[in-house]
């Protein structure tokens, strides 16, 4: 909203204080300020002249006058000039030699087609009151010549332009604002809808509203003899240029000048192509209406129109129709000012991608009283500038809206803020706002009366048990409550939240004192939450680093995966509007957000990558509903109504995924690294697992999108929690993956259970360690994680750590067969431990693998 200061400071008595100042305020007051712009402020020496006697000159391809002016000097002033709108004895502007225009043009006397221009005729653009003009500006006749021109038609002025949020629509007019600026500088506010219309005395021409819903009051007034070639007078040009508008005719004109005012929207019919009644309702099945900037619109059955005896005529609080569209030749005008639904018309808007000025009025909120006083005020205006008459009479159809009453505790705002607000300053800011304010010391559940959203077809958004169940919430019986009545041009004051924001504003927020809020009482993070920071940290310090990739897939995503038809996580939530028509899918694994990530990071020059991410999946049942039901808002839903809403949601577990390429221990000066390969993919998942105080049981598998023969399924007990290894080659190629990449996926959610509770610090031990070594032949398909487990066990509690330090395929251990090397370390937390007891130890855990997996000493 650009607002003037000069039409600002006929409503206010503003103090001597600059542009900037207001701006200040106003901004304090809670109005967002974009920019002030200054005009007139750089422009010197433009007086009145009249012109004596014009020579038209020969032989230029465009007009070129020689003009003698007469500009209160001892001589006329020479000025040739290209415009051709102006004749002898026309009052016109003359910027005489060393003025300044706009934009720092200077002016200078100078020799052109060959005569001198001593100075410059100019047109309405030149002196910056419009962005164009046809022609040069010509004065009315009378003006005194030699007379400042700025100073004459107040060129002087600072424009602020102010960011309106959808809350506070009556400031998208100088009515709204102007009352702002006098509660923020105390002043007195003079109101400009404060005027009288005459008695409705009969109606105007015929009008009614045949849904309520739609529209709660409509006004017409009609003028006769109204001259369309009128022009608007310059003041009122200026204003609008300098508000954002741009002029048009005179009829259009005054309507945006009286909404620009007022912040009513108005609009103007030509009477005699109207047939029949006006009748504002909604539309009816293919119906269509070619509106004023000449497209024919396919009309909705929700859309709000006013319409005649041929149809639809105007799209209400949006835009005309153009058959209806005044014309150069009308004598006869009918202005409509009505209020519409403001929800119907945001819609409306929308639903056409057509936004104008009146409808970010309406979907923002108008105030209802206005349209009798907004219609009034640009009757006249139209009378006074267009030469028409004012006929007898007003259409005025109306549905009664109960107005809203809202029940607020008086020290509910200091509750609010933090501070103190007395009685009196509550009921003074808010009667500054306009409200109307009853005392009462009634229980908070009684005499509220009733509470009401002042919702534009006139249904109440709230009753009587509203109202009482709010007021029970802020307050105890006995407290001093008041009933509020909001004025009709805030219907963004409904509950006492509003209302304690308006006090609290006002009183100014920087007042309001800095005090650190209690930290509530809690238990800090849930253990779900400490074991998946400890897995996050845990996976860093392993040498892999976090991603946050988009938590969507697409069907080829699946195919790249190599995952068969019939794989359940091909069954995935479908979004009702995603970002791309490539991943329309949420997530139903980790894998295609790393990958991608991993490749494009290998296309940058980063080869060797190792990737992590922790995020939720989305695994939809096959019997899931395919839309979760919406519910209403005005009560808690029922028992039944969570459980179909849950049964619509997917399950979410958390999971784990982490993927791998190039060099996992990097080349040096020290020698040659280690190529990743499936088994850290494993140990990542062992990792995972450890902060939980799990141990996983590795077992070989077949599961896409891993290589069948280099595949880990990983257990915890006998819960399968995710798959490592190496991916498949077909999946290698698809996504363009450096050969032999590796992956992990982990579902976290399933560990959590599992986990052993809070990590607890290792006992130590001041006891040396006793280590002993095994070498075991057993057949080349057993399981080393089996072999593992059994000597694990047998070893009993003295064992310490055990470790795989080599496995040998070679000739010495047989046809079909291999040997695993242990490392047993043992240890016992009270004394030294003897060669007898660890050699027993040792035993004991050989004899179990032999009886487990067949394993024999290597050599024996």
């Amino acid at each position: 909203m650009k607002v003037p200061l000069s039409w600002l400071r006929e409503y206010v008595d503003l103090p001597a204080v600059t542009a900037h100042e207001i701006a200040e305020k106003l901004t304090a007051a809670g109005l967002k300020l974009e920019s002030v712009i200054s005009y007139g402020h750089d422009i010197k020496n433009v007086v009145v002249g009249e012109v004596i006697s014009i020579e038209t000159l020969e032989g230029f391809k465009k007009p070129i006058r020689h003009c003698q002016v007469e500009v209160g000097e001892a001589a006329p002033r020479e000025i040739v000039c290209g415009a051709t709108n102006f004749e002898a004895g026309d009052r016109v502007p003359v910027a005489l030699p060393g003025a300044v225009l706009p934009g720092g043009f200077e002016i200078a006397s100078r020799k052109t087609y060959g005569r001198l221009s001593d100075g410059m005729i100019c047109s309405e653009a030149e002196l910056g009151v419009a962005d164009s003009s046809p022609g040069i500006l010509v004065l009315p006749a009378g003006t005194p010549i030699g007379a400042d021109v700025v100073e004459l038609l107040g060129l002087r002025d600072d424009v602020i332009e102010l960011e309106i949020t959808p809350d506070i629509g009556y400031a998208l007019s100088i009515r709204g604002v102007a009352r702002e600026a006098a509660t923020a500088f105390d002043s007195a506010f003079a109101d400009p809808a404060d005027v009288s219309p005459p008695a409705e005395d009969g109606p105007s021409y015929p009008a009614s509203i045949a849904d309520p819903t739609a529209c709660d009051r409509f006004v017409l007034r009609e003028i006769r003899g109204f001259d369309p070639s009128a022009p608007s007078p310059l003041w009122m040009r200026a204003r609008l240029s300098r508000a954002g508008m741009r002029p048009v005719s005179l009829a259009v004109d005054v309507t945006n000048y009286v909404m620009l005012e007022l912040g009513q929207p108005l609009h103007a019919f030509d009477a005699a192509r109207l047939t029949g009644e006006i009748v504002v309702r909604r539309a009816e099945p293919g119906e269509t209406l070619e509106t004023l900037d000449h497209v024919v619109r396919k009309l909705h059955p929700d859309d709000i129109l006013i319409t005649d005896g041929s149809g639809a005529i105007s799209m209400a609080g949006t835009m005309g129709g153009l058959h209806t569209e005044i014309s150069d030749a009308s004598a006869d005008i009918v202005i409509e000012a009505a209020h519409f639904s403001a929800s119907g018309t945001a819609r409306m808007s929308r639903r056409h991608n057509l936004v104008s000025e009146a409808s970010k009025r309406f979907e923002r909120g108008v105030d209802r009283e206005l349209p009798l006083y907004a219609s009034w005020r640009a009757a006249r205006l139209l009378a006074e500038l267009g030469g028409g008459t004012i006929q007898p009479g007003v259409t005025h159809a109306e549905v009664a809206v109960e107005p809203v009453r809202v029940a607020v505790p008086s020290d509910y705002p200091g509750r609010v803020a933090g501070t103190a607000y007395d009685r009196e300053t509550v009921i003074r800011r808010l009667e500054q706002v306009g409200c109307t304010v009853e005392s009462t010391t009634e229980s908070a559940t009684a005499g509220t009366g009733p509470v009401t959203g002042g919702t534009a077809g006139g249904t109440a958004a709230t009753g009587d048990a509203a109202s009482a169940g709010i007021a029970a919430r802020l307050a105890v019986t006995g407290d001093d409550m008041l009933a509020v009545t909001p004025p009709t041009w805030r219907p963004d004051l409904t509950d006492p939240n509003d209302l304690a924001e308006e006090v609290i504003r006002l009183e100014g927020y920087e007042n309001l004192p800095s005090i650190l809020p209690a930290a509530p009482a809690g238990a800090g993070l849930s253990e779900s939450q400490r074991l998946r920071r400890r897995v996050g940290r845990a996976l860093a310090a392993a040498g892999y680093v976090e991603i946050l990739a988009y938590p969507f897939n697409g069907e080829r995503d699946f195919d790249n995966l190599q995952l068969p038809a019939g794989d359940a996580r091909r069954l995935a939530v479908r979004l009702a509007n995603p970002l791309s028509e490539d991943e329309p899918l949420m997530r139903t694994t980790l894998l295609p957000g790393l990958l991608k990530t991993l490749v494009r990071n290998v296309g940058r020059g980063f080869g060797d990558v190792a990737l992590f991410e922790a995020g939720l999946v989305y695994r939809p049942s096959s019997g899931a509903p395919a839309v979760a039901p919406v519910l209403g808002v005005d009560r808690r839903p029922t028992a039944e109504e969570l459980a179909s809403i849950e049964s619509a949601l997917p399950a979410q577990p958390l999971r784990v995924g982490a993927v791998l390429a190039g060099e996992f221990e990097p080349s040096g000066w020290w020698g040659r690294g280690r190529a990743a390969g499936w088994a850290d993919a494993v140990e990542a998942a062992r990792v995972v697992a450890a902060e939980a105080g799990v141990t996983l049981d590795v077992r070989a598998d077949r599961h896409e999108p891993w290589h069948p023969g280099r595949c880990a399924a990983l257990y915890a007990g006998d819960v399968l929690v995710g798959h490592a290894g190496e991916l498949h080659p077909r999946v290698v190629e698809a996504y363009g993956l450096p050969p032999r990449t590796c992956a992990m996926e982990l579902e976290l959610t399933r560990l959590e259970p599992l986990a052993a509770g809070p990590p607890q610090a290792p006992a130590i031990s001041a006891y040396p360690v006793a280590g002993q070594d095994v070498a075991l032949i057993v057949d080349a398909a057993t399981p080393v994680a089996a072999v593992e487990a059994a000597l694990r066990e047998g070893a009993g509690p003295l064992l310490e750590s055990i470790r795989l330090f080599d496995v040998y395929t070679g000739a010495q251990a047989g046809e079909g067969k291999k040997s695993l090397a242990y490392s047993l370390r043992f240890r016992a937390p009270d004394r030294t431990l003897t060669v007898e007891e660890t050699t027993a130890a040792r035993d004991a855990a050989v004899a179990l693998a032999g009886e487990r997996t067949g394993a024999r000493l290597r050599g024996v």
